[in-house]
């Protein structure tokens, strides 16, 4: 049995320019509702046939990424698999850099903070159902590819290989990178 976890393709939203505290909803909003801006690269797609059962999250950029490997038909698609809701404060004035905001942001996060958000406890215990759900799959297709994201595909590696699934130690933190685990034994 194997599991491929793929992170999705670049998102259309640019995380850049300088906004307030309070305008951090609109950034998240607006990211999560962004589609992807290119396409895998050749090598990818002929490494990503043969998967008969392929998997993404209900967010826009997954989606995309999925269909963009040429999967439209056979494709599962479940929230279950989403990135980690990152929290943002309701207001505040402060004026910082977006990319600023989203480190800053993922350090509170892993500190607890999870206003608006999921929790870090939240995200693990739901990256667990998600590995456990791979799992199901591969064992009725042999071969499941997970097209996610990178937090929570980070996630559901450590999943898999605390219940004895053998792969690398990065699921790939750059787009189109992808991370392939098999059943040990």
């Amino acid at each position: 049995m194997e599991i491929m976890l793929l992170r999705h393709g670049r998102p259309a939203f640019r995380l850049s320019g300088i906004v307030r505290a309070s305008e951090l909803k609109n950034v998240a909003t607006s990211y999560d509702a962004s589609g992807i801006i290119d396409q895998p690269p050749p090598e990818l797609i002929d490494k990503m046939s043969g998967y008969d059962c392929v998997v993404c999250s209900d967010l826009q950029r997954s989606l995309e990424s999925a269909r963009a490997l040429g999967y439209r038909d056979n494709l599962l698609m479940a929230p279950l698999f989403s990135e980690a809701a990152i929290p943002y404060f309701n207001r505040g004035f402060l004026a910082l850099p977006i990319s600023f905001w989203v480190v800053l942001l993922r350090l509170l996060w892993l500190f607890g903070f999870s206003q608006n958000g999921e929790s870090f406890s939240a995200t693990k215990v739901r990256a667990k159902q998600a590995a456990n759900r791979l799992i199901e799959l591969a064992e009725q297709h042999q071969r499941v590819l997970l097209v996610g994201h990178g937090f929570i595909n980070h996630f559901i590696a450590k999943e898999l290989k605390l219940i004895g699934w053998k792969g690398p130690k990065s699921s790939g933190r750059t787009y189109w990178e992808y991370s392939v685990y098999q059943l040990a034994g």
